[in-house]
């Protein structure tokens, strides 16, 4: 009797199974054809032209492979300039976009009035594109602009202050990091906040009920559980950094020159595409690098916290 119930179950679940297997089959090439659109797009918007550009920059003038393009690359004037700041860029902005981007996502998740305000407001550089957002900063900084028209109203000063000359680099850096963070600080913002809405209020309620101040709150619960979140916006935001031209070529031109702004320069200036596309080809480099270090960091991280 006992045979025939294992057998009799045996039968009734082999179809059941074969269901499942086969729902999973379905559900996986259903999957996989979602991601035909973003793979072709990929392939032909950034594959491709990277490709193409690092044909490019090992191709002659005159035909056949060379190094040259490298050499002439990384022995002009703004070459190393334009590492440096560059990644100065990289270092002074990243921080202070996380910093007020987390700011203004908490804020928004608080029950102040007004929240859905602030948001469109804070949302408004989102529809600004890059070129426009450093025309707008260049009204405020230049000498005749806002900035200097206040401080003279206020007697601050009698003479406009030349925020954006040669004569006074520090200022003309730090006009790009005010633009460039007040143009993409609202993507991160967006990120973050997306990420606070999906962790469960639960945990920062019992945090509270067992004396946790809003500080403590903020730094064991909220934030590494929000951690996923700061690793997007953090990789998104440094590859987006090493491409950063417009706002610069708005405000100083080559005073401050950018890995992106000589690609640009040799491109549409010197109409040399060759080494245009060198430049390219470091920039892109320099990026693998980069997030390949992001996420090896960020792997470890987990290791060590047995994630």
């Amino acid at each position: 009797m006992s045979t025939q119930v294992t057998t009799d179950r045996r039968t009734v679940a082999a179809p059941a199974r074969r269901t499942r297997r086969a729902r999973g089959a379905n559900n996986s090439r259903a999957a996989y054809l979602l991601l035909v659109p973003a793979v072709i797009f990929l392939a032909v918007f950034v594959v491709w032209p990277m490709f193409q550009a690092l044909i490019l920059s090992v191709r002659g003038e005159h035909g056949g492979w060379t190094t040259a393009n490298f050499h002439r690359m990384t022995g002009d004037t703004y070459f190393w300039p334009a590492v440096k700041y560059t990644f100065l860029l990289i270092v002074v902005i990243l921080p202070c976009q996380l910093v007020l981007a987390l700011a203004m996502a908490l804020l928004l998740q608080t029950d102040m009035k007004g929240k859905g305000f602030f948001l469109y407001i804070w949302a408004i550089p989102l529809a600004i594109s890059d070129l426009a957002a450093g025309i707008v900063w260049l009204s405020i900084f230049s000498p005749t602009g806002f900035l200097n028209s206040i401080l003279h109203g206020l007697g601050l000063q009698q003479n406009p202050f030349p925020f954006l000359t040669t004569e006074h680099p520090v200022s003309s850096f730090l006009a790009i990091v005010v633009a460039e963070t007040w143009r993409a600080t609202s993507l991160v913002m967006i990120i973050l906040l997306a990420g606070i809405q999906v962790i469960p209020k639960d945990y920062g309620e019992a945090a509270e009920v067992f004396g946790a101040t809003a500080w403590q709150r903020l730094r064991y619960v909220t934030l590494p559980l929000l951690r996923p979140s700061l690793q997007v916006a953090l990789i998104l935001r440094t590859l987006a950094a090493f491409q950063v031209f417009a706002i610069v070529l708005a405000l100083v031109g080559r005073t401050i020159p950018v890995l992106a702004e000589e690609a640009y320069y040799w491109r549409a200036t010197l109409t040399n595409n060759y080494i245009a596309a060198a430049y390219a080809v470091i920039i892109i480099v320099i990026s693998i690098v980069v997030t390949i270090v992001y996420l090896r960091a960020l792997r470890v991280r987990d290791e060590q916290q047995g994630v």
